[in-house]
């Protein structure tokens, strides 16, 4: 006859295998927008976070919508390698496939305001070394922002898609400022990472940058500061911010590490350091991944 206790053994042992063997990208994921003052950081934090999400199983999409498009560099891709990514609004085929009209063929065109783009990342998104998968892009070069042209409504639908996909980690490398969240572009969006460094105008740009997360209703926006020296850079950034420091979640600090300059643009060099830079980035990537659980305090130095 067969022991009971036995069998619940191995119930339980069928069991620990079974969750250790599950990828947590097939169970949850989450929607990251990147955002702050230009110079600040911001590409290298969106790759580095991209690789270590990838190496922890879950299936990682990294979004450049930042018209400097060094998102693919910071991920790995070669210089010499970069002429097979072309933005999406300079496929100018794809554009007239799913919109109905061809950019610069003049006013007057039908567009297509709801176009099916579900083949995007498949048809377009690029592998990085590390398994991320990347999609590029690309701006609008029109001076009016908003416009109602086939570039606009193909990336307008393409943010609409990604928001849609299920089971995935997707981190969007936005342009500096906030103009994107005046396009709404960040609707849909879970998290919002804020990152600044300890000058006066990155900090201006983060208080703002903030405060437009939480009217488009994005739930944890995060406040990271980027190169920091001493606990005064810290306290610098608090005092600077006042009554804003109310708007973000938590807030996390990266300590200036000369490393991270020397292997630019690619990252990869620095993801299996022990440097102080890489274990706060740890903290803050546990936090991303579960954000119901209150973060770890690394506000200080």
């Amino acid at each position: 006859m067969a022991d009971p206790r036995i069998d619940r053994e191995r119930m339980a042992a069928s069991a620990r295998k079974l969750r250790e063997n599950t990828r947590p990208g097939e169970e949850r994921g989450c929607r990251i927008v990147i955002t702050g003052k230009g110079g600040v950081g911001k590409t290298t934090i969106t790759a580095i976070l991209a690789h270590m999400f990838a190496q922890k199983g879950f299936t990682t999409l990294a979004v450049d919508e930042d018209p400097q498009m060094n998102l693919p560099y910071a991920l790995g891709i070669p210089r010499n390698g970069s002429d097979r990514i072309i933005p999406l609004t300079k496929n100018l085929d794809y554009i007239e496939e799913k919109t109905g009209a061809r950019p610069g063929a003049g006013w007057g065109l039908m567009l297509t305001l709801n176009p099916d783009v579900s083949d995007v990342v498949e048809r377009f998104g690029a592998k990085t070394p590390g398994g991320v998968n990347l999609l590029v892009m690309g701006t609008v070069e029109q001076a009016a922002t908003g416009c109602l042209c086939p570039e606009n409504t193909l990336l307008e639908a393409v943010i609409r898609y990604i928001n849609l996909r299920e089971d995935e980690v997707i981190l969007m490398d936005t342009p500096a400022g906030v103009e994107h969240f005046g396009r709404t572009i960040a609707r849909g969006f879970d998290q919002a990472l804020v990152i600044t460094d300890p000058t006066f105008s990155a900090v201006q740009v983060a208080g703002h940058a903030a405060s437009l997360a939480k009217e488009l209703g994005i739930k944890w926006v995060w406040l990271v500061i980027n190169r920091v020296r001493s606990e005064n850079d810290i306290r610098k950034v608090r005092e600077l911010l006042g009554n804003a420091m109310d708007l973000f979640s938590g807030e996390f600090f990266l300590l200036y590490d000369e490393n991270v300059i020397a292997c630019e643009p690619d990252v990869r060099p620095v993801l299996n350091s022990a440097s102080p830079f890489m274990e706060n980035l740890v903290t803050l990537q546990a936090s991303l991944e579960d954000p119901g659980i209150a973060p770890g305090d690394n506000s200080s130095v």
